[in-house]
């Protein structure tokens, strides 16, 4: 065996894992603060990248554009709270579900009827170009983006364990109407976290677009990151970077060593086939919470 170029894949796979990290950062961050999949994340990847897009062609630089679309986001944030969640307060699960669903279609339809529906390229200045580091070529752009997925994660990891705000946001999980006679205040609690995952998505949907132009393909980002969550579990930090890295170096590997024989293709459904054979041994994921209930 070849073996440079089974670690040139490897590593490939590990800081391409860190791309679908991104995204299902986003996820991990709602389902810690309402205990429901939010199926909107990959919605609102894409509108925060085409927003961005739009502003940074028209001249507004990058620290401007990213300021901009953050008030956007904290904007959407508000109106989720006010028109989709707070309706729903102890509401079950499935309703709160069905919700996103909704709001997935409505921020879609939205981002293109107002700022249309055509490709834009998008240079941050990072070239998707190889470097070489101890004789195995590793992309530069790759780099770039696991150091702001590392980066995120202390972040994040740091607001939920240490503020007085996340541990807030684990209460409210474990259950509204505790929570709510406990004294805190629900409402500002949702905002808090869908900011916060708004600014997930954007930074996913800049580096995202970046790669791949910011098009509508960008919402289908949220089925990438199903496997991750599913591996690393829906409700911890350091999982979604862990399942991240693992489903990008299976599915590396996969379509390297197992394509010739099996078929070409095998990097898009590997991930899901992986995912469903982890979920007969350990469902909760590498690192979610196992719940106990009594019948």
């Amino acid at each position: 065996m070849d073996w440079s170029f089974f670690f040139e894949v490897l590593i490939g796979g590990l800081l391409a894992g860190i791309m679908y990290s991104l995204v299902a950062l986003g996820f991990v961050l709602i389902y810690k603060a309402s205990g429901v999949f939010n199926f909107a994340q990959g919605a609102m990847v894409f509108f925060a990248a085409l927003i961005f897009v739009s502003l940074f062609e028209k001249g507004w630089g990058l620290a401007g554009a990213a300021a901009a679309t953050l008030g956007v986001m904290v904007v959407l944030a508000f109106f989720v709270e006010r028109v989709v969640l707070r309706p729903l307060v102890n509401q079950p699960p499935i309703a709160l579900f069905m919700a996103t669903i909704g709001l997935a279609f409505l921020i879609e339809g939205f981002a293109q009827g107002i700022l249309g529906a055509q490709v834009h390229g998008l240079d941050i200045g990072i070239a998707d170009v190889p470097v070489q580091i101890g004789g195995i070529n590793i992309s530069k752009f790759d780099l770039f983006a696991s150091g702001v997925a590392a980066l995120l994660v202390a972040l994040l990891a740091f607001f939920f364990s240490k503020t007085r705000i996340g541990r807030a946001l684990r209460a409210v999980a474990d259950d509204h109407q505790a929570a709510l006679a406990v004294g805190i205040p629900l409402e500002q609690i949702w905002v808090v976290v869908w900011t916060a995952s708004g600014f997930v998505a954007l930074v996913a949907g800049i580096l995202w677009g970046s790669r791949t132009g910011v098009q509508f393909s960008l919402t289908f980002t949220a089925l990438k990151a199903l496997p991750v969550l599913i591996l690393g579990g829906f409700t911890s930090i350091p999982g979604a970077i862990v399942g991240g890295l693992i489903v990008g170096a299976s599915e590396k590997l996969a379509e390297v060593y197992l394509g010739p024989h099996i078929g070409s293709g095998l990097e898009n459904w590997f991930p899901y086939a992986l995912a469903t054979l982890f979920l007969l041994v350990r469902p909760e994921g590498l690192f979610g919470e196992k719940r106990i209930e009594r019948v």
